[in-house]
Order: C-alpha cells, then structure tokens, then sequence
C-alpha cells in the first residue's frame, strides 16, 4: 500500500498502481518532485492551502468565492490541452508532477471550472464534460 505525506487516501486513487507513494520516493511518487510533499515535510502546507484558497476566491469569479478544497491531482489529470488565438494547442503543467486543484460546476451551465496551482502559478480553465473543449480562463503567477 503506498503511503502519502499529505494524507490523501492512496487506495481511494486511480493511480495507485503506477503511483509509488510519496513516503518510498522521498516526494517524487510519478518521478517529479512533488511540492506538497515538500510543503508537507516542512510542515508549511495548511498555510500554503489556505494561501492559495485565498488567492483563487480573489479572482473575481463568482464560483470560486465559497471555494474550500485543494486536491493533489497528478498533472495528467488536470493537463489539459487549450487552443492558443495562433490555432496552435498548448499544455500548461507536467503530466507526472502533483498540483493542488479541485472542480467546480460554472452555475447556469453544464460547463465546470477547473483549477490547478503549484508553487508559483495558478489556472483556471473552463470545460465541458470529461474536459471537451477546454478553454483557459486565467494562468498567472500567484506568488513571486
């Protein structure tokens, strides 16, 4: 059974096995470094998750103001891919690196807010069901 620093439930995840648990690879479950196990390890991540809570509520859209969940979420998962004005398509994170983020339904719509964060960047993208036509609402940088 692999074991978490930041107490997600590893048996409840869908990656649990090709994940091989935080506490065996030292904070590097997918090969990536995972910065909530950094956070985790210095005791800093209930302050850095309210940090970033706080700075996706001030964004100005209505269905983030109540917004009180952060979940690791492996980049495949949250790395969608957005249409650039060029026609060109991007991709913002790293599929095995681990981002803070959470799903919320955009009101008056069968659309949904997505939002991933790591360190430095936040985004937040709007999709269709099972992420179809995802189009990048907002990515900055949330902390210096």
């Amino acid at each position: 059974m692999n074991k978490s620093f930041c107490g997600a439930d590893c048996a409840k995840c869908n990656n649990n096995m090709t994940c091989k648990g935080c506490l065996s690879t030292g904070g590097k479950p997918f090969g990536e470094p995972c910065f909530v196990a950094k956070l985790c390890q210095e005791e800093n991540y209930e302050f850095f998750r309210e940090e970033l809570l706080t700075a996706f509520r001030a964004l100005g859209i209505e269905e983030l103001k109540n917004l009180n969940r952060l979940y690791p979420l492996k980049g495949s998962f949250v790395n969608l891919e957005y249409p650039l004005p060029s026609g060109q398509r991007i991709k913002l994170w790293k599929d095995d690196g681990i981002y803070l983020g959470n799903q919320i339904a955009k009101d008056g719509s069968d659309r949904c807010y997505g939002i991933a964060a790591d360190e430095n960047y936040l985004a937040v993208s709007e999709y269709g069901e099972n992420g179809a036509d995802a189009r990048l609402v907002m990515f900055k940088r949330w902390r210096p």
